[in-house]
């Protein structure tokens, strides 16, 4: 009899007890997607901000973000500086370096980026897709002192530049005009195309000559020449380009644009890409 009595009470203590542990993962959960999205806000917009902006941004409660901002900040995931804008942090700095050493691809492109570099004597950048912005992954500053907006970091409209419209090429025409319909800004120099069936039609077209040039469309008197890194499946998985000056464009473009190329070509070789 006294082993019948005890047994609900146990199933009851054990049921409260998965209950509760349930219940604490959900809030653990959240508090790291929380986390995450005040993370991403400030990724997202790519400059400093204070803690109610970033709740009103992610519409959390401004004493959650309050509290999350404290702990990031004190784990180094970010920083706040003498006027409380809050900036990521050193921590995620290093998460990043330890993740582009594990990846292959960025060894053998960020290597061959500077031999480009020091071949034509010019800026070299690496360029991803990152949604509907185009994303310097990683850049070799030329020997001149000419100075341009994009760094490493720095993420821009696909329809700006020469690598963003190359990193839309491959796909099919329906979704690149959907993309670009999508993503198409106005530059600041007012010269980037935004009509999306022009766009798409240029993407193709750039992609098929495995070469993409855009000259003052994104930044004053700044060029880009870009070619296409195409993975074994046909995909443009990131550009490698040339920054420079724009009047050293006209009527030198085959010198760079070849030197491009063969650059984009020996970084698919190497990754066993080339005979796709």
């Amino acid at each position: 009899m006294s082993s019948q009595a005890s047994s609900p009470v146990s199933v009851s203590d054990a049921a409260l007890q998965e209950e509760g542990e349930k219940t604490t993962r959900r809030s653990r959960v959240s508090g790291i997607d929380r986390a995450l999205q005040v993370i991403d806000h400030l990724y997202e917009t790519g400059a400093p901000s204070g803690a109610y902006a970033i709740a009103k941004a992610i519409g959390a409660p401004l004493s959650t973000v309050y509290v999350i901002i404290e702990d990031l900040v004190e784990k180094q995931m970010l920083t706040r500086s003498a006027d409380n804008a809050i900036w990521l942090g050193p921590r995620l700095y290093h998460y990043g370096l330890a993740y582009a050493r594990s990846l292959d691809f960025m060894s053998v492109a960020t290597h061959e980026m500077h031999d480009l570099c020091r071949q034509v004597g010019e800026t070299v950048q690496l360029c991803g897709r990152d949604g509907d912005h185009m994303l310097v992954l990683a850049m070799a500053d030329g020997p001149s002192h000419f100075q341009f907006a994009s760094r490493v970091g720095t993420r821009v409209p696909l329809n700006w530049t020469a690598s963003g419209r190359l990193l839309a090429g491959h796909l099919p025409p329906e979704e690149r005009r959907e993309l670009f319909r999508r993503c198409a800004r106005i530059s600041p120099t007012g010269r980037a195309e935004v009509d999306a069936v022009t766009l798409c039609d240029a993407a193709g077209k750039a992609f098929e000559q495995r070469l993409s040039v855009q000259v003052a469309e994104s930044d004053y008197a700044v060029a880009c020449i870009a070619a296409p890194i195409v993975n074994d499946a046909g995909s443009c998985v990131a550009t490698i380009s040339i920054v420079l000056p724009e009047q050293k464009v006209k009527g030198e473009d085959n010198l760079y644009a070849e030197s491009v190329k063969a650059s984009a070509a020996k970084i698919e070789k190497m990754m066993g890409w080339r005979n796709h």
